[in-house]
């Protein structure tokens, strides 16, 4: 048995390492609640809390009842931050006349240190006031739920809880676990029958890094992405590197055929968007990539990503063997005593990926 629901990376205070995990959360009885003003919002709340916290959203979707977060939690600045970027983030979440008057405490106490009347504790403390709740999962969750939950209560009359209970959480190697995960994340409305194509569903990371131009909503959107697909390789969360071959090997992961080409175009209105061309189902017009990635098992991938795969949510550790034997080592007080290791072989709905990728949980029910 693996004890707990809720995982924290052994490495989660580093100075050096980044860590990833997939959240969800669900609407108190599975209620389908929210329509496109609710999800509009919840959106917006998302990217101010982003900004804020310095957590990275690589991939969402935004359900009617429930809530999926690929979020990435690097590590606080070492030193910590400047007085510039703290009233930058705080002007995320918070009016400017409220971030003023921070501004001016700390010139005070800027002012005290110099004329040696205090030391740089005076400082340290006003920071600490609002840093305790940057780079850090829960505090992130937690201001996001609960600002939602205001707007939703006031919004539609209502009192109470409007979560079913604390949100879950599965810990996540970057690389292919990464990819795959965002990739699941953003199928959640085509395996809803909502729509047959992802790009087709506004509240997601792959709709809205479709929809969106160079300088619009997009960019957040394109560079949580390519980080998502990238950030083994060292690559940053940067909109610009999405065009070309990171957003069609991930569209060839999302669509089954893969046979489909994106094109950037310029509008009459002068503005760049990117459109999905769709070719023909003529086997002999699928190029060499295709070839490629037929035979690397990727559109077995595909067809898995389309089936409900317990794993993504309930494994509590993605990733390769080696990543999670290794949190397996560094949390052993959580398993049963019995207990060798850690990675546990993909069965059932998730078989395409077994000998990819592993979890800690062992699913024996429920995996299709």
């Amino acid at each position: 048995m693996v004890k707990g629901t809720r995982w924290l990376a052994p490495w989660k205070d580093s100075f050096e390492r980044p860590v990833i995990y997939h959240c969800v959360t669900r609407v108190v009885e599975r209620r389908l609640a929210f329509g496109q003003e609710e999800k509009e919002k919840l959106r917006t709340f998302m990217r101010m809390y982003e900004n804020f916290s310095g957590c990275r959203v690589l991939a969402y979707c935004l359900m009617c009842n429930h809530v999926h977060l690929l979020l990435e939690v690097p590590p606080m600045v070492e030193g910590g931050l400047s007085d510039a970027d703290l009233l930058k983030r705080l002007r995320a979440i918070h009016g400017e006349a409220l971030v003023a008057e921070i501004a001016k405490e700390l010139a005070e106490a800027r002012k005290k240190v110099r004329d040696g009347l205090a030391d740089e504790s005076l400082v340290s403390r006003i920071h600490e006031r609002f840093t305790y709740r940057m780079h850090d999962l829960g505090e992130f969750m937690k201001a996001l739920l609960q600002r939602f939950t205001r707007w939703f209560n006031v919004k539609h009359e209502r009192t109470g809880t409007l979560w079913e209970s604390r949100f879950k959480s599965v810990l996540v190697e970057d690389g292919i676990a990464a990819k795959t995960m965002a990739a699941y994340i953003d199928l959640n409305p085509v395996r809803a029958g909502m729509v047959t194509d992802p790009a087709e569903y506004r509240w997601s990371s792959y709709g809205e890094a479709m929809g969106g131009g160079p300088k619009g909503n997009g960019k957040k959107a394109r560079a949580g992405l390519v980080r998502a697909i990238t950030a083994h390789k060292g690559g940053e969360a940067d909109a610009r590197h999405w065009a070309g071959r990171v957003s069609k090997e991930y569209r060839m992961l999302l669509l089954e055929e893969g046979q489909e080409q994106l094109k950037e175009v310029v509008t009459e209105a002068g503005k760049r968007v990117v459109k999905v061309v769709r070719k023909g189902l003529n086997k002999a017009a699928v190029n060499v990539e295709l070839a490629q990635l037929q035979r690397s098992r990727d559109v077995a991938m595909s067809r898995m990503l389309r089936s409900r795969v317990r794993y993504f949510t309930d494994g509590a550790v993605i990733g390769s063997r080696e990543f999670v034997d290794d949190v397996f080592r560094k949390c052993r007080q959580r398993f049963g005593s019995k207990r060798e290791n850690g990675a546990r072989k993909w069965r059932g709905s998730g078989a395409a990926a077994a000998g990819m990728l592993w979890s800690a949980r062992d699913l024996q029910k429920g995996i299709g």
